[in-house]
């Protein structure tokens, strides 16, 4: 391996890794997509760093450095110069990163974990101020970046942001509107987020209805590329797809430069993995909107991360039961329900 001493900001995380701009595509099927607008995953480069561990000086290292850092398993006080040595800060990032995900604890960059890593997923990271709501099995656990160890306790799949912000109760009946800049967005693909509005409504006592008051609406809607304003930067495709914030926030991005397929038809499937639903993707971010963040049951809508060619749209017993720990079952609802938390 290239052995090589070199900085990397933190600033130009999800810069480094476009190799060219590329226009937002929507598709009724993959095969649809011109083959010009096929790329990889915008992490396949991690893959070279398998085998990877403490001790080594690897040129590169310090971008995936970057990609802990966006999803908190290295410090936001520690950004600024990362260089490519696979130090302590790599390695306690690696282990936080595996333990989340059920990994095997190895604090190497094992293929287990790189592959794992290069999954596309939600933007909303995993840890906030060194904690961590994802769990192993029914457990959650708490880290500390000064080296003590975990400390468990039982807890449900799904978790909440900090605090459990919700949307109140005099304010249940919320509008959503589309960026009026991306006039590129048909009717069929504003529908695509209509349905998905639907599959959390059937389970709670709110209601979503589109306006075409934007920025005024309680939830928007936009797709941008790269930096946008948000703090949160795109990384061109397979990368980060989307991220939400939490209520009541209402803010909800996704990247343009992805090829979206827009059929609405069935529930869960698999299709040719050269593109992602854009409905699965929506109903994700539908979630955070909510107040649900990660959960760590690979069956939920709220799990972080769906390889391409994947329709998941279906909530899961983990996601109902979440939703409706913050705002208690729709009327009628039939099926496992949760009383709402004060």
């Amino acid at each position: 391996m290239m052995i090589n001493m070199s900085f990397c900001v933190f600033g130009v995380f999800l810069l480094f890794l476009v190799p060219s701009p590329v226009s937002a595509g929507f598709y009724p099927n993959s095969s649809a997509i011109p083959p010009e607008h096929r790329h990889g995953n915008a992490w396949d480069s991690f893959l070279n760093f398998t085998g990877c561990h403490a001790g080594m000086k690897v040129d590169g290292l310090c971008k995936i450095k970057q990609y802990f850092q966006h999803f908190g398993y290295i410090p936001q006080t520690l950004s600024g110069n990362f260089t490519d040595d696979f130090d302590d800060i790599l390695k306690n990032a690696v282990e936080m990163y595996q333990r989340n995900f059920q990994l095997k604890v190895t604090g190497e960059l094992d293929e287990p974990t790189l592959k794992h890593v290069v999954v596309p997923r939600c933007g909303v990271g995993d840890v906030v101020n060194g904690k961590s709501n994802m769990h192993s099995g029914r457990r959650a656990y708490e880290v500390s970046f000064s080296g003590r160890g975990p400390r468990f306790h039982t807890v449900k799949h799904y978790t909440f942001f900090q605090g459990m912000p919700r949307w109140p109760e005099s304010h249940r009946d919320l509008t959503y509107s589309f960026d009026p800049q991306n006039t590129f967005l048909t009717e069929k693909v504003k529908s695509v987020f209509s349905s998905a509005f639907v599959r959390w409504a059937k389970v709670i006592p709110l209601t979503f209805r589109r306006v075409e008051t934007f920025p005024k609406s309680d939830i928007t809607i936009g797709f941008y590329t790269g930096e946008h304003g948000d703090g949160y930067p795109f990384d061109g495709q397979r990368g980060v797809l989307a991220h939400a914030f939490a209520p009541t926030n209402g803010r909800c991005h996704f990247d343009r430069d992805e090829n979206w397929i827009i059929s609405s038809n069935g529930g869960n499937g698999r299709f040719q993995p050269t593109a992602h639903d854009l409905e699965s993707v929506a109903v994700h971010e539908i979630g955070h909107l909510l107040g649900l963040d990660h959960s760590l049951d690979e069956r939920a809508i709220m799990y972080p991360s769906i390889p391409p060619g994947t329709r998941k749209v279906d909530l899961a017993r983990d996601d109902v039961e979440g939703v409706q720990t913050l705002y208690g079952a729709k009327r009628n609802f039939i099926g496992s329900t949760s009383r709402p938390q004060p």
